[in-house]
């Protein structure tokens, strides 16, 4: 049964406020060509008529008012991943002519380590990529034996990065759960992202931001870091900055590092949060008239998480946000 008339993929309507739609990881692609701004979220058996976890599709043309939900993913049977354990931080990047999406997947079922070996039991994790030659979808995964990065690794939120050379790189989260301080970490790819080319290198660590939680677990002696929601930028004074988010003692937070090289391998500084109150996961677009906007989820909880967005200002060295849309969320 879907949780509302926004949920129903076996109806899409026109007219959906961004308080209706339950978005978690949302991310919004502006389509120049079209002139449409797509939002992906994650599509969840139990709250929509789905019967295995997907990605779903709003659009829009104004940011106002939404269409959908359209199911652009479901978890094929046959790959690595189980079609119920979740599809985590969807997002679509336009790539040499086509669209691809990094969706992060789970097989619970594979266990790569449990007690007494770790604190912990780890389980198979990690960003996988397909390909369409739309943006509305249907996407097929380019690989279907294990995720892009390293398939020891418990690993989440992969996002796509071209250096100055143009190549493309996976930019992810090394989950907590197994390292105790999470990481965030990159790894090459091939030209046409159809996996993964090289070993990872470390860009930094949760606890280098001063500002972070430590949190601590009875199982593990050490306090635990949480990295999450990695996406990067370049300002125009040509820094590169990295969103993502973590929590501080009072819930979930959208903070932001900087290459002091700017260069992907850093050295990384870690800058102040952006937007506090148990928000996160963002990600930053340009609408059609050429403004910096970023969009989250706020709160953390599910099904109550909704896209928030706020206008951004762009300096040489960074992003500011100036205010909320509270007219795009009422």
């Amino acid at each position: 049964m879907p949780y509302n008339d926004a949920s129903d993929t076996s109806n899409p309507k026109k007219g959906h406020r961004l308080k209706d739609i339950p978005a978690h990881d949302p991310f919004i692609l502006a389509h120049k060509e079209t002139g449409t701004y797509y939002l992906y979220t994650t599509g969840i058996p139990g709250l929509t008529d789905l019967e295995r976890n997907g990605v779903l599709m709003y659009k829009s043309t104004d940011l106002l008012e939404w269409e959908g939900p359209y199911v652009v993913f479901e978890i094929p049977d046959g790959t690595w991943a189980h079609p119920r354990h979740g599809t985590w931080a969807p997002e679509v990047h336009e790539y040499k002519g086509n669209y691809y999406l990094f969706v992060t997947l789970h097989n619970s079922d594979t266990i790569i380590a449990e007690a007494p070996e770790v604190w912990h039991t780890n389980h198979l994790r990690g960003t996988s990529i397909a390909i369409c030659n739309s943006p509305e979808g249907p996407f097929k995964l380019l690989k279907t034996d294990g995720p892009v990065p390293p398939r020891e690794f418990m690993t989440l939120d992969g996002t796509l990065y071209e250096d100055e050379e143009r190549h493309p790189w996976m930019v992810y989260c090394h989950e907590w759960i197994q390292v105790i301080d999470g990481t965030f970490e990159a790894i090459k790819l091939k030209d046409d992202l159809s996996e993964a080319v090289g070993e990872p290198i470390h860009l930094f660590k949760a606890s280098d931001a001063p500002w972070i939680n430590r949190e601590r677990k009875p199982e593990v002696k050490p306090s635990v870091y949480v990295s999450d929601g990695c996406q990067l930028y370049r300002t125009k004074g040509g820094h590169l900055i990295m969103l993502w988010s973590s929590y501080n003692k009072e819930g979930y937070v959208q903070t932001m590092a900087r290459s002091t090289s700017g260069k992907l391998e850093g050295p990384w500084e870690q800058l102040d949060p952006l937007v506090y109150g148990d928000s996160g996961h963002g990600m930053l677009f340009k609408t059609f008239e050429g403004n910096w906007m970023l969009t989250l989820h706020h709160p953390f909880s599910t099904p109550e998480s909704r896209a928030k967005i706020y206008e951004i200002e762009e300096t040489e060295d960074q992003f500011k946000v100036i205010k909320p849309r509270v007219d795009l969320h009422d």
